[in-house]
């Protein structure tokens, strides 16, 4: 027989795994004004923030 998956993640604090799923990595491409070259900004931000991570 083959043993089976464990597909749950166990984690001794279930309040800061819960909380942690709130937080994202965003990713944003910037231009360079003097070369014209891409850069990339990468921030973890709370979810509620995105939008205005990105605006900016």
């Amino acid at each position: 027989m083959a043993k089976a998956a464990k597909t749950a993640i166990k984690t001794k604090d279930q309040k800061a795994a819960a909380e942690a799923k709130n937080w994202t990595k965003v990713i944003k491409a910037v231009r360079s004004p003097k070369t014209g070259a891409y850069t990339f900004k990468e921030a973890i931000i709370h979810k509620d923030l995105v939008k205005d991570f990105l605006a900016k």
